[in-house]
């Protein structure tokens, strides 16, 4: 058992504490890893806020993590104690229909829509005084060692920098993977991308690496159009610029709308 520090909520819409928790070994093909960075995501501060069905207190949140395997249960062959790796929030077990099929990656054995809060198992690796703390989204990386299923993590190149790359855990996958997974955008194609924070910059360069002849970012923070324009956006526009709805804007410098358009902030009315 691994003694060390973990920000835990204790309850929603409470700050998170700094507590020592206990960690406990990984069991079989399990691998807990040493947290070195973690990103933060909106949908951390969602489940907080208690608009989760289903999330259990108290729990350790965060899902964007990056950091090095301390050690493997039984049977683990994928990676091995010393291995760079990435936590994976929506991981695919490669054995249930769902991540066979060539269309879908909505694997039934995480825990993302679940909100069990524990490993496969249905057990937790955590604890503080021998009281169970919940886990989230398979992760759980804002603490300084977790425990994750096999199948939860991907090894990576030893030399990328951790602080950079547990980012693709889960917001750059999200914008990048949109534009070229699921959107397929074409090269000479329009596109706009409506938010210009971590998801939408990375639909942003996912756009510029398919080709796209035009990008138009939107923020209503001009503060925000000068690494969009370095990471590939043509143009920039404020929505508070305009006497018009932006959409009509766009239409009007497009000959009619963009080819493809992303909604990055998460706005239902935006939609």
């Amino acid at each position: 058992v691994i003694h060390c520090k973990a920000a835990v909520a204790l309850e929603a819409k409470k700050p998170l504490v700094i507590q020592q928790i206990e960690v406990a070994p990984p069991k079989a093909k399990e691998i807990r890893i040493k947290i070195y960075h973690s990103g933060i995501c909106h949908t951390d501060d969602h489940a907080l806020g208690g608009f989760m069905a289903g999330i259990k207190f108290p729990i350790i949140l965060g899902h964007e993590g990056a950091g090095v395997v301390e050690s493997v249960g039984e049977g683990v062959t994928s990676v091995e104690p010393g291995d760079h790796v990435i936590a994976i929030c929506s991981p695919m077990c490669m054995k249930c229909p769902s991540c066979l099929h060539p269309d879908s990656n909505f694997c039934v054995q995480n825990d993302v829509g679940k909100n069990v809060g524990m490993m496969l198992d249905k057990t937790s690796r955590f604890s503080i005084n021998g009281k169970m703390i919940h886990n989230f989204m398979s992760t759980s990386t804002f603490c300084e060692y977790t425990v994750l299923d096999e199948f939860a993590c991907v090894k990576i190149d030893c030399k990328a920098p951790l602080y950079e790359v547990c980012l693709i855990g889960c917001g750059f996958s999200t914008g990048y993977g949109s534009v070229l997974n699921t959107a397929k955008v074409q090269q000479g194609s329009s596109c706009a991308v409506f938010g210009l924070g971590g998801i939408g910059m990375s639909a942003v360069m996912g756009c510029k690496v398919a080709g796209a002849s035009r990008i138009i970012g939107v923020d209503i923070n001009k503060g925000k159009f000068e690494i969009a324009k370095k990471l590939g956006c043509t143009e920039c526009l404020d929505p508070n610029d305009y006497d018009k709805p932006i959409h009509e804007v766009i239409a009007e410098m497009t000959n009619g709308g963009v080819d493809y358009s992303f909604e990055c902030v998460g706005k239902v009315e935006l939609m």
